[in-house]
Parts: C-alpha cells; structure tokens; sequence
C-alpha cells in the first residue's frame, strides 16, 4: 500500500507547523545564480541522450528561495512505444531510499532518544549477533563500514521475508568491522528491520507518517498505487513485462517492494521539498520533522576507509563520481542504480536533483558522470550580485 497524507485542511488546524507548499519557481537571479551558466544543462543532457546514456531525464536545482531550474528530457519509455519524459514524473529511486527513508528514519529514532548511533545492531535484533555481528553498530552500518558483504544471494530471499531475514541474520563477514568501506545493500536491510523493531511498523508506514506527510511530500512512498504507476518512468523487463511503477531491485522485489536498501518512488518535485527542508533547517529556520542537530549530523563527513560518508549518505568516496566538483565539504548526496541523483550542499545552499531511468530498456545506460557535471554547473552559477 501507498500511504498518503492527511487532508491539507486538517493539517493546517491541528499542525500548521509541518504544512509545505510546492517550493516556487523563481528566476535564477532571484536565488543568486546566473540564468546564462544554467543554460549549459540542455546541451550536456541533449548530448548524453544522443550518446544512449539514458532515455530521458528530469532536472531540478533549487535553493532555499525556490525552484531555478526544472526542465525534463528525452523520454520516460522507449518500448512499447515512446512516451514523453514529463517535469512530474514518476521515478524508481532505487538506493537513493537508503539516505531518504532509513537513515532519515534512524536519525528521527535517535533524535527521540530511541537509539544511539554507537548501539550495536543485536541490540534491537537479538538474532543478528551470530557469526561475529554481535557488536556491528549502527553507525558502522550507515557508514558501510559493517563488514557486511555488498548482497547475499537472490535464492535467499525466495521462501518469503521471514526467511530471508533469517538467513541475513546467518550470515558472516566480509572484514572485520572498521577494517574496510564494503557499500552493502544488506546492512541497510538491517537498518529497515530495526526502524520496524523499534516503531512497531513497517518502514512503509514509518516514513510515510514521519517523514512524507509532514512534508508533504504526497507522491513520495513504496509500491505506489495504479494512477502513481502509469505516470512512472519504465525501467526493465521482469517475467516477460516491462516495469512500470513497481521496484526494479529484485531483492526489494521480493521482500513484498518494501526494504531498507530499495522500494522507494519519488518525484522531483517532492524530493526538492525534502532539501528545502533540509536547507532552511540548517540556517536555524525550525522545519518538522528536522532538527538542526538532526542536519548537522546528516552533513558531517566521517571518515571511512578511502574517504568519507556522512551517517546514511554519500559525501566524498569511490561513489561519487555524481558529485558536483564545486560543492563545499558539507555536501552529502546518494545516487541510485536506476539511475538517479540527489545532492544537497547547506553551505552553498543548493541542491541538485537528476533522476532518470538510465536502464531502460537494455540496462546499458551510464549517468553518474552526468549528473556530477549538471552539479558542478549548478554551484557555478551561484554568484553574489543580479544578473547584468
């Protein structure tokens, strides 16, 4: 099921401070960038779709004032037959649901005093500690510096999610934890079992109540319903049928679209409501369900084996490749397999969305580098005075 918010005219009586509108659309002059350097977008996603790196796209860059650039490219679907890409939407996120669900859920959990970062995982699943998980932490989770392999096998997750849990929760390591950066889909797994533990409801619930509805953001969640579904981007063929508005990742497939490291649908539009919150929380302006602390946390890098993470997210290691070149230390982002990218900066009070569904239909399509070029012309065109 995907759960949607409450009716906007019982938001604004019982809780006007959560309510969030569409963040504007405003010229680039008005947020302090420079219309003439954002207009180098067009010609780099007009030649990476000229080169099959994707079918289309949608790009989005924003500021805390607003909106200064949404455009979409290309299209959502080449076979059957083609479809326009659209501005709304609809995107697989793939592991861009890592940082936006479970470790946003993990950071609200530890903001309420309900866990702490350094708690070893078999804290609240007992039965994850065998085979030398015991002291796994939490944070050695975020971080991918678990030990954890990057995925088990696919048959483990065939006989059901009980079953599958069972056999993560049998598994060994790969280095001791600390020792090396493994990026694993199974820790994050995890993380989504222990959101559940200690809330008593599913991830899906969990993040819809927490963190998309007081957002609003209302076409953000797991396994959208049909009318979401058919304005979704397609990504491949599962069982002889094209995948449309349901989850390309076959392990969150089978743990029922639902899963700590996968599941999640979103669009630009709502993702840049989730940075607009971010970024006027980092500048003290108070905005449910983020704490400056909460943010602090999410953009602080930690050093990891070969670079840095911040806790749940991405901010300078071997994967980010789709990290802008001219955003500040503070930045943190993800990308997803799917072909998805999502980077926020406080310090230079920007972020920078790019979603595409790079493996329609053949899985060849290659973005990050993309991506990564679009952010560093996004932080270029922030400029100090109006345009001359």
């Amino acid at each position: 099921m995907f759960y949607r918010s409450l009716p906007i005219f019982f938001l604004l009586l019982v809780c006007p401070a959560i309510v969030h509108a569409n963040p504007p659309s405003i010229p680039p002059s008005s947020a302090g960038m420079a219309s003439q350097r954002l207009d180098a977008i067009a010609p780099i996603v007009n030649a990476a779709l000229a080169d099959h790196k994707m079918p289309g796209c949608v790009v989005l860059i924003g500021r805390r004032a607003g909106i200064v650039y949404h455009r979409a490219f290309g299209y959502r679907q080449l076979l059957p037959e083609k479809q326009p890409m659209l501005p709304e939407t609809l995107f697989d996120l793939a592991s861009l649901t890592k940082p936006l669900a479970t470790a946003t859920s993990i950071h609200l959990l530890q903001t309420r005093g309900h866990l702490q970062f350094d708690d070893p995982a078999s804290q609240y699943l007992p039965e994850f500690q065998s085979h030398g998980k015991a002291n796994i932490t939490i944070r050695q989770l975020l971080t991918h510096t678990s030990g954890l392999l990057p995925d088990n096998n696919l048959k483990d997750y065939q006989d059901g999610k009980l079953i599958a849990f069972q056999r993560i929760d049998e598994l060994g390591l790969r280095a001791n934890p600390d020792e090396k950066f493994i990026y694993s889909d199974v820790g994050f797994i995890v993380l989504g079992r222990i959101v559940e533990q200690i809330s008593g409801s599913s991830l899906a619930e969990f993040t819809s109540k927490e963190i998309f509805q007081p957002l609003q953001m209302n076409e953000t969640g797991y396994n959208p319903p049909e009318t979401l579904q058919r304005k979704a981007a397609v990504t491949q063929q599962r069982d002889g049928k094209w995948i449309q508005g349901q989850v390309h990742d076959p392990r969150a497939w089978l743990l029922e679209g639902v899963a700590g490291h996968a599941g999640l649908f979103s669009t630009a539009t709502d993702l840049a409501k989730y940075a607009t919150a971010i970024l006027r929380t980092s500048q003290k302006e108070s905005t449910a369900p983020f704490h400056q602390p909460m943010v602090n946390m999410m953009s602080t890098p930690q050093q990891v084996p070969g670079g840095h993470r911040t806790l749940g997210w991405d901010s300078q290691s071997a994967y980010s490749s789709n990290r802008g070149d001219l955003f500040s230390s503070q930045a943190f982002g993800h990308g997803g397999f799917t072909g998805t990218s999502f980077w926020i900066d406080p310090e230079l009070d920007l972020y920078v969305i790019f979603l595409s569904n790079r493996v329609h239909p053949d899985g060849k399509g290659s973005v990050n580098q993309l991506a990564g070029r679009i952010g560093t012309i996004a932080a270029a065109a922030i400029y100090c005075c109006p345009d001359q």
